[in-house]
């Protein structure tokens, strides 16, 4: 019995110490590579929690979220995608006007805190950040229907520090259909992608914003991989074979992705890791094992989703937790190149070969058709921009004097008295 205790406390010291070995061996990589994390809904928690008026907070002692700065730095994250989401509810309404102020958010955060966080727009960006010491604060816009079917709304966007732009959230937009029409919860309406929407990845690529696939139809997926000449991310999903969440890649996908040289960043929402209500941080690692065996480890990245869901695996309860995952890795047997590949290296060579192809096409002139009329009509839009026989070729007569106002919407006559 005496021996089997020692026994027992040997081999409880040797756990440990292998344990304490990967943590700071994950430290260590961390402090050489980048952590860049492809999507964190901070900015939706302080609309939520105040308003956007940020001076009643102070991100130094809030606890009520998973993201401050204390946490930042000790899960050493280098780098962040900060979300700049307006419900789907806001479609037809004041999408653009309510995204332009979870722009601002991100804006004034890093004006606020200029030791912690600075504003990044590029690669270079990323790599200054990360040698100050400070968090690379990027944005990007989650839902199509923050643009309002508008080119010249997504290039004011990337004018305002927009880097990437999630296609769909959980609702179609007049030219992608949303992941939901997968699950039966949602009716396809474009195919896929309509030919605006086709149009809209072509000026994507011009003007070097990263199209992301999170939240999209499996047929949208296949679409853009065949559309795009750069390569394309998803901000925050996770594998579907570890999880038959529609809102994850299917392993087809996955190799695809792989061979466009783009990038799934894993999502931490218990939902889309063990599609229950429960997970850890074990079960977390899984799908970057699944991914790194189907597609290989130069498609892995981090895409947390912290503050944007409500429910996270034990062990990674928060943003300072990102070494213990690294720290997992390293154990199950990742190399130090596969580990740095997924902290950031795979999203620096997707966002370079991004802004590649935006400057090998600087010549090519901005798409400036405006999406058919009737694909957009609603009470709330009015007709400037389009003359009387709309550029898809059928009539729109709006009676603006008239009792009796007719609108097509999506094929269907309304009357409204």
């Amino acid at each position: 019995m005496y021996w089997r205790v020692i026994l027992l406390n040997v081999l409880s010291g040797f756990i440990n110490c292998s344990a304490d070995i990967n943590r700071e061996k994950a430290e260590r990589l961390m402090a050489e590579t980048p952590l860049i994390d492809g999507h964190n809904d901070l900015p939706w928690q302080m609309r939520q929690l105040f308003n956007n008026e940020l001076e009643k907070m102070d991100l130094n002692t809030l606890e009520k979220t998973h993201t401050n700065i204390p946490k930042i730095k000790a899960g050493h994250l280098s780098a962040q995608f900060w979300a700049a989401y307006v419900p789907c509810e806001s479609q037809y309404k004041d999408a653009v006007r309510q995204t332009v102020e979870q722009i601002d958010v991100v804006h004034r955060l890093c004006r606020l805190y200029p030791d912690d966080l600075i504003f990044a727009t590029s690669t270079d960006d990323i790599l200054t950040a990360f040698q100050q010491n400070k968090t690379a604060s990027l944005i990007g816009v989650e839902g199509g229907h923050s643009i309002d079917s508008s080119l010249g709304t997504l290039r004011m966007f990337y004018n305002l520090g927009v880097r990437y732009l999630t296609l769909t959230h959980s609702c179609n937009t007049p030219w992608a259909d949303n992941w939901l029409v997968d699950t039966g919860k949602d009716t396809a309406i474009n195919n896929g992608l309509s030919d605006f929407g086709k149009e809209l990845i072509k000026e994507m690529n011009r003007i070097g914003m990263l199209i992301d696939l999170a939240h999209v139809s499996e047929k949208v997926m296949n679409l853009v991989l065949d559309l795009s000449n750069a390569p394309v991310i998803f901000s925050h999903s996770s594998a579907y074979e570890v999880c038959n969440s529609k809102r994850n890649v299917p392993d087809d996908v996955l190799k695809r992705v792989a061979q466009k040289k783009g990038i799934v960043m894993v999502n931490f929402y218990n939902d889309y890791v063990t599609c229950q209500k429960t997970a850890n941080l074990s079960n977390v690692a899984d799908h970057f094992d699944h991914i790194k065996k189907v597609a290989g480890h130069e498609i892995i990245g981090f895409g947390g989703d912290y503050d944007g869901v409500t429910r996270v695996p034990k062990g990674l309860e928060d943003v300072s937790k990102y070494p213990d995952l690294v720290a997992e890795l390293l154990r199950r047997g990742w190399t130090d190149i596969e580990v740095k590949a997924a902290l950031g290296n795979n999203l620096l060579r997707v966002f370079k070969e991004v802004e590649k192809v935006r400057d090998s096409m600087s010549s090519v002139k901005p798409y400036e058709v405006p999406i058919p009329y009737a694909d957009v009509v609603n009470p709330c839009r009015t007709m400037y921009g389009y003359p009387p026989q709309d550029n898809a070729g059928s009539m729109v007569s709006l009676g603006l004097h008239l009792p009796v106002l007719t609108l097509l919407l999506h094929g269907t006559i309304v009357w409204l008295f």
